[in-house]
């Protein structure tokens, strides 16, 4: 049979979806979204109406390239809203979040011509389902789901209800499936869930996350260590001072301020204030200095001031962040933001939002065009760029690295000498590929 699978939203989907195309592809080929399949797997976000829409298309799109094939969605919007998806013309399968065993029956079984629906209650889910993956198509870089789900109640945010409660995912488990990875030939994993901080609250034996971040660095297990977002109340001193002292674990942050405002924070349903944000990067920076620092930004939040937004686009031109995601807010219906009065308008939004992401757009330059010259370890993606025929890569602090003749070295890390800042990319000459333990010793100070 051929399959085809597509992905809405965040690493975890990603994550999601490559364990199920790692259980399927023994007996079955995979195909591009947009080729001929048997049968259409479409892995949903809910984060906001958008995208509940996004995931309709992509039915209706499927129903288009082959009419017979049977259509099964999963993920978080199929999670929230079955009965919905349930309705849509096409839809064969509606499948919850972890329910791999559901999905992977409706995948073999024929549709009998009412629509089949497989969904738990996510609030009495306790623990994580482990189903680590050897690969996932297209990522030089794996993903390790270390954590599900969220305890949090932002005001803009459906996800608690889509993902239940934060579980985490044993310490024993997680080094089975990073030793997996490497035995695979990874050189790099990326720690990520849900709320990732909040990792080791409900385990028996306390343990939060710099601990583990510990373990699987004093493991050896794998070169390079990376860490998905965070939330500001769970950026420990501890963790910095790790990641200060650690050779494997990647300099580079990604902490969501989500705004620069504080009334707008509090709207938001936060935990934090500017103040605490802006000291909380000023200590990163102080032992990091030479870290990636992002974050998540959101504008035209309802009740959103022309005053505020200036004042918050001022704030952010004066943290040590280096790069955004910049999203304008989007309602999602059933959270509280959603019926908050005020709303901005649209073209508003998409003014603020353009003007923010120019603002990143500057401070990426800024921190990318400070490395020219130097000599750093970049580990190389398995992708070349059709127009200009590079190959790319990152290094250890997310660098984006464009090299000529790395197409044989893909998955493989090298030093590079760093030029030019241009087009996003800063070009690199490769000059030698060197063991593991000489690319972990290689930072900004050797120039």
């Amino acid at each position: 049979m051929k399959i085809a699978i597509t992905t809405l939203g965040c690493k975890i989907n990603q994550y999601d979806s490559a364990v199920i195309q790692n259980r399927l592809e023994a007996q079955h080929s995979f195909v591009p979204f947009e080729a001929a399949a048997d049968c259409y797997v479409i892995n949903t976000c809910t984060v906001t109406d958008r995208a509940d829409w996004q995931a309709r298309q992509l039915v209706r799109r499927a129903k288009r390239m082959n009419p017979g094939a049977r259509v099964l969605v999963t993920g978080c919007y199929a999670q929230v809203s079955p009965e919905e998806v349930a309705r849509l013309e096409g839809v064969d399968y509606v499948v919850g979040l972890n329910r791999l065993d559901d999905l992977l029956r409706f995948v073999e079984a024929a549709p009998i011509g009412e629509t089949q629906v497989a969904v738990s209650d996510v609030k009495r889910e306790r623990g994580v389902p482990v189903l680590g993956t050897r690969a996932l198509p297209g990522h030089t870089r794996a993903f390790v789901k270390i954590q599900e789900g969220c305890n949090y109640s932002c005001s803009y945010c459906i996800i608690p209800t889509a993902r239940g409660l934060s579980r985490s995912v044993m310490p024993r488990q997680v080094l089975a499936q990073v030793r997996q990875l490497a035995d695979s030939g990874y050189q790099e994993i990326v720690l990520t869930g849900i709320h990732l901080g909040g990792y080791g609250q409900d385990l028996p034996a306390k343990l939060d996350l710099t601990a583990l971040v510990e373990q699987i660095a004093e493991s050896g297990l794998m070169s390079r260590i990376r860490l998905s977002s965070l939330d500001p109340r769970e950026v420990p001193d501890r963790l910095l001072d790790l990641m200060a002292s650690s050779d494997s674990i990647c300099p580079h942050l990604h902490i969501c301020a989500q705004a620069g405002d504080d009334a707008i924070l509090k709207a938001m349903r936060r935990n934090y204030d500017t103040a605490y944000y802006r000291d909380l990067l000023a200590r990163v920076r102080q032992r990091l200095p030479d870290a990636a620092i992002g974050s998540d930004v959101i504008v035209g939040f309802p009740g959103e001031s022309d005053g505020q937004f200036e004042a918050s686009l001022k704030y952010f031109d004066h943290l040590p962040l280096t790069y955004f995601h910049v999203f304008p807010y989007s309602s999602r219906r059933g959270t509280v933001a959603a019926t908050l009065p005020h709303p901005v308008p649209t073209p508003v939004k998409k003014l603020r939002a353009q003007r923010m992401r120019d603002l990143g757009a500057r401070k990426k330059q800024e921190f990318c065009a400070g490395f020219a010259g130097q000599r750093m370890a970049v580990l190389v993606e398995g992708r070349v760029d059709k127009t200009t025929g590079l190959g790319r890569g990152f290094s250890r602090n997310y660098l984006p690295v464009a090299l000529a003749g790395a197409g044989v070295l893909a998955n493989r890390e090298v030093t590079v000498r760093l030029g030019e800042y241009r087009s996003g990319w800063l070009r690199g000459i490769v000059d030698t590929v060197e063991t593991p333990a000489d690319q972990r010793n290689l930072t900004a100070t050797d120039r």
